[in-house]
């Protein structure tokens, strides 16, 4: 492996924890020296990729809100199918990447001004790829719809991190939705 070969695997290495201590302990919890140790590097090393905490943040959320849309974009279903193949796109990022999606469904909640800034944008892009979906299919109400998906999406997420097995049941995947 050569070595930018090498610092781009570190570089997934230090998101991937960084996604999983955030979503466990939070961001006000979470150091950078606690996703150094994750990761088996120096905290100098995690600011080689990083400037700070919010930019190693901002990084996980814009490296899952690209699964989010690109999901989106990908979901191929006829017009009356497309809403329900989008959010089997979405439950199925939940149970790949599920630190990462909590963290893009629950980053509102950081006051953080950069953070809640980015959040905002990134919804509205997600608003937007999911009513331009649902437009260019043909189906009515496409406003009203992408509102409600993302609604779905954010109750989905709430009972995934909240740890509510009879409203997680969404989908077969899930390692309670049969028991």
């Amino acid at each position: 492996m050569s070595p930018k070969e090498d610092a781009g695997e570190r570089k997934r290495q230090i998101l991937a924890a960084a996604a999983a201590l955030f979503a466990e302990f939070g961001y006000y919890k979470t150091t950078t020296a606690d996703v150094a140790r994750a990761v088996g590097v120096t905290q100098p090393y995690i600011f080689h990729f990083f400037k700070s905490k919010e930019e190693l943040y901002l990084a996980v959320l814009k490296q899952a809100n690209e699964r989010i849309l690109h999901a989106f974009e990908a979901a191929d279903a006829p017009p009356e199918l497309l809403p329900e193949t989008m959010g089997r796109a979405f439950t199925d990022l939940l149970v790949d990447y599920r630190n990462e999606i909590l963290l893009v469904m629950t980053a509102f909640t950081i006051p953080e001004p950069a953070i809640r800034e980015y959040t905002r944008k990134e919804f509205d892009a997600v608003y937007d790829r999911i009513k331009e979906r649902f437009e260019a299919a043909g189906l009515p109400n496409s406003e009203f719809l992408a509102s409600n998906f993302i609604g779905q999406g954010l109750i989905l997420t709430m009972s995934e991190a909240l740890d509510l097995p009879r409203i997680c049941a969404w989908n077969d995947k899930h390692p309670r939705a049969n028991s």
